[in-house]
């Protein structure tokens, strides 16, 4: 019995001690079994750089009979179930929804105390606001070619042989060969996914110093981080100036922002999280979905270049990487592009169901921040509902 004890002691010893040096090793790992998987508040516990709001605000049209017939039309659920639009939001734990069309707000509803006003972060959205800056920053000259090495900006990076081959075109299209974890297949794969290292770690760079070439660049297209958080590294080398007071400058300031935005870092002064780290109210989010829908103009001015504006929202003749949903959506500079039925619409999307839909043949944006999200793809329904065009989703 004895022996026992002294065997269960030292087992018990040892399960601490591992686990003192796992933490030891990766302390990112103690955020993650604290926070585990993040929620809209989880931005609050990095430090955050503030993109202010314009001098002179744009509003859009409040109109005086807002649409409640869109609480009960019939969209499909992740179950592809047919159900209220009232209940979709509700099952959903969707905060706020907005719809906008010509430039009127048609529809809205909040939940949980949100209100159009409300910051919260859109996760994999902020992977659509680091191509608009891509695009802006190859208008002002700070970069020179798609075609160009990452290496060329982040001269860092050098020392490790993964990059030496990878253009910003292979990033924007999310095709380095990095390796990359997700977060998929059970607790332990998801705590020692590359997805949770990149969102909790407090320094990325050092990560990104080891990471692995797994695949041949631009050959294989992989959802992942690490390619727009590169993105932002090179934004910030190339501009000489943060991605938050970047954004500032030339996107958020000329759209007429009402509110602040903040973009999360890994530590004081270190990168921004260019994948999963930008918070933004919802009514200001819809001036991003309006900037896009115009072409890149804001009230007459061209804030990012029409030709950008084209080349991400449509694939061309490129192969989609992609497929998801009955939308067949594409993922294309960071942005995920409908190619099943009527294409033209387009939208930036996040986990737990933050999204910025827009529609240009209906001039319709879509605005929605949730908890998790009722899953499916309502937006395009909702779109041609109010334009009076007829719409059926595909026989399953």
């Amino acid at each position: 019995m004895k022996t026992f004890k002294k065997i269960l002691l030292l087992l018990i010893y040892a399960f601490f001690l591992s686990l003192f040096a796992l933490f030891l090793w990766k302390p990112y790992l103690l955020k993650v079994l604290k926070y585990r998987t993040p929620n809209a508040e989880t931005y609050k516990i990095f430090p955050q750089e503030i993109s202010h709001k314009s001098d002179s605000a744009f509003h859009f049209i409040r109109t005086t009979q807002p649409r409640n017939d869109l609480d009960t039309l019939h969209v499909q659920d992740g179950n592809n179930r047919l159900i209220p639009l009232k209940t979709y939001l509700k099952n959903g734990q969707i905060n706020a929804f907005i719809v906008i069309r010509n430039d009127s707000v048609l529809y809205e509803r909040y939940d949980k105390g949100y209100s159009d006003s409300t910051l919260s972060t859109l996760f994999s959205g902020a992977k659509s606001m680091i191509s608009i800056m891509i695009g802006q920053a190859l208008a002002d000259g700070h970069i020179k070619s798609l075609n160009d090495k990452v290496t060329q900006y982040v001269p860092e990076l050098k020392s490790n042989p993964a990059f030496g081959q990878i253009t910003l075109k292979n990033l924007l299209d999310m095709k380095s060969g990095l390796e990359f974890k997700d977060a998929l297949g059970g607790i332990v794969k998801a705590f020692f996914s590359d997805e949770a290292k990149y969102y909790y770690t407090d320094d990325m760079k050092a990560q990104l110093m080891k990471v692995k070439l797994v695949n041949k660049p631009g050959t294989v297209w992989v959802y992942k981080s690490i390619d727009p958080i590169l993105l932002g590294w090179v934004l910030k080398k190339a501009s000489g100036k943060s991605v938050a007071k970047y954004f500032e400058t030339h996107i958020w300031k000329q759209v007429g922002a009402e509110y602040n935005a903040t973009w999360g870092l890994d530590q004081l002064n270190g990168l921004t999280n260019t994948a999963s780290r930008f918070q933004v109210t919802p009514i200001d989010l819809a001036k991003i979905g309006r900037l896009y829908l115009n072409k890149g103009r804001f009230n007459g001015s061209q804030v990012v270049p029409e030709n950008w504006v084209n080349q991400s929202i449509n694939i061309g003749n490129e192969t989609p990487a992609s497929a998801k949903g009955w939308q067949k959506s594409a993922h294309h500079y960071l942005w995920w592009i409908p190619q099943e039925g009527d294409k033209g619409d387009y939208a930036a999307e996040g986990m737990l169901g933050q999204r910025l839909y827009v529609d240009p043949k209906t001039n319709t944006i879509i605005v929605q921040f949730a908890d998790h999200g009722a899953g499916n793809y309502p937006y395009r329904k909702i779109s041609r509902y109010l334009s009076g065009l007829p719409f059926s989703y595909p026989k399953n």
